[in-house]
């Protein structure tokens, strides 16, 4: 159970980082509130909004 939480917090640790990082290559308005909401959200935005999934899958690997 602890090693399934762990990789969980690994996972979206990671999901963070890199939507972070590649924030730029993204549509949204840029802006460090959007950002940081945005990066947070990640894993329920990119369940349910297709839009977020295309921006998330640009920001992660640069296209």
């Amino acid at each position: 159970m602890r090693i399934l939480l762990l990789v969980l917090i690994v996972v979206y640790a990671g999901g963070v980082w890199k939507f972070w990082q590649g924030f730029h290559r993204t549509s949204f308005e840029r802006g460090i509130g959007n950002q940081i909401a945005l990066s947070l959200m990640w894993p329920v935005l990119y369940i349910g909004n297709k839009s977020y999934r295309q921006n998330f899958t640009k920001a992660l690997k640069g296209r």
